[in-house]
């Protein structure tokens, strides 16, 4: 027989971010592995907003030998003063209250990643301690907390010619199952990111080594790099990639896009396709790639029966059309929508035929240019 009693006293309010030590899970996905990587991707992908909008060129992220972590940029740091509404400082706002960001509106932020987008107040609960310094206005300011709670009010430490924001943090072992972070995931994503970010200057140090372990990141063309190294190792038969993006407004959908593709062909059997929206790894697909894949079939299908290529005895489908191709498609939106069990596919419908038109406008066209080039290399050949 049942011995308690469901009554008024049974309902517990939990306060500020006890609610994210509480139940961890609900805002990192575990506290495993992936939870305990995704505290840094969150400080990370703040930085990388900084970045798309236009305001931050590197980033770094040290591994320190206690297994805490500093990720440091150089864009305009976190505002300090007064919240007009809150009336606490906004550092100390972002840091305590969840939903509070820049993300909300678009006031500072056109395209923003993460994909829980659960900010730096639920990185600060989840730590044992963190210390966050700001610099901005010509001041050094810097905050410290324990455990989600501030221990000292934020306050001015120094003077200073650059901007930026700097947070350290050591993940709560009472929350994590394990505290050890490991180089080659956070290497991985951050590797993935400079692919994304063209001109974006990412930096990994592990002073758990001696001497410390070093990577940077840089790639000047972005995910045309990204492409020929996924090509390099399976035998590329194009000299560069394919490479096209464009922006454009969807009215009815109160919604922007920006899409950017590349793409070669291979000796492989395979079609190989990494996908992206805001910069997050869409391993599931979505409604970007299949309007890819039908902007590309539908291209080529255009191609071949307008420059009468005959296939014998074949009927070329689309899989047979992307044998071999490689491919990297990353798209971005004002409002993405994610599914799928690990949120990692994009479900906003409407994207399949904006990114069908963009890309097969753009392919119709550059495979026209092909064939002049084709055949006005032929005319100076048969002058000659």
């Amino acid at each position: 027989m049942p011995t308690s009693n469901y009554e008024e006293s049974a309902i517990k309010v939990l306060k500020g971010l006890e609610a994210v030590r509480e139940r961890p899970g609900m805002y990192i996905g575990d506290t495993s592995f992936y939870g305990l990587h995704h505290l840094v991707f969150e400080l990370v992908d703040n930085s990388v907003d900084e970045a798309l909008a236009g305001f931050c060129k590197n980033i770094k992220v040290i591994i320190h030998k206690d297994n805490s972590v500093t990720v440091m940029d150089d864009g305009r740091g976190i505002p300090t003063g007064i919240h007009p509404e809150e009336k606490i400082s906004t550092l100390e706002l972002v840091l305590t209250r969840l939903h509070a960001g820049g993300k909300f509106t678009k006031k500072a932020y056109k395209y923003s990643g993460g994909l829980h987008g659960v900010g730096l107040s639920v990185v600060n609960a989840l730590s044992e301690w963190l210390t966050v310094e700001v610099y901005r206005e010509g001041k050094i300011f810097r905050q410290d907390y324990r455990r989600g709670k501030p221990i000292t009010p934020v306050k001015v430490v120094g003077k200073t010619n650059k901007t930026g924001t700097k947070i350290t943090f050591k993940p709560d072992p009472e929350i994590f199952e394990k505290v050890e972070f490991s180089w080659d995931y956070l290497a991985a994503r951050l590797r993935e990111l400079a692919f994304l970010n063209p001109g974006l200057t990412l930096k990994l140090k592990d002073e758990r080594e001696e001497p410390p372990r070093e990577a940077v990141f840089f790639y000047k063309d972005g995910i045309k790099e990204f492409v020929q190294k996924l090509a390099s190792n399976k035998g590329s038969l194009f000299p560069e990639p394919i490479y096209l993006k464009d922006e454009k407004k969807v009215k009815d959908k109160n919604d922007e896009i920006c899409v950017e593709v590349a793409f070669s062909y291979t000796n492989s059997y395979q079609e190989t396709i990494y996908s992206f929206v805001n910069n997050i790894n869409t391993r599931e697909g979505g409604s970007h790639v299949t309007g890819f894949k039908l902007a590309l079939t539908k291209a080529l299908q255009k191609f071949i029966k307008d420059n009468n290529i005959k296939v014998k005895g074949v009927t070329l489908t689309g899989d047979d059309l992307r044998e071999g191709l490689v491919a990297v498609v990353s798209v971005k939106l004002l409002h993405p929508q994610f599914e799928g069990q690990t949120k990692t596919r994009l479900g906003n419908s409407y994207v399949k035929d904006e990114v069908y038109s963009i890309v097969y406008n753009y392919l119709v066209e550059y495979f026209q240019k092909l064939i002049y080039k084709f055949a006005w290399n032929l005319s100076v050949g048969y002058d000659s």
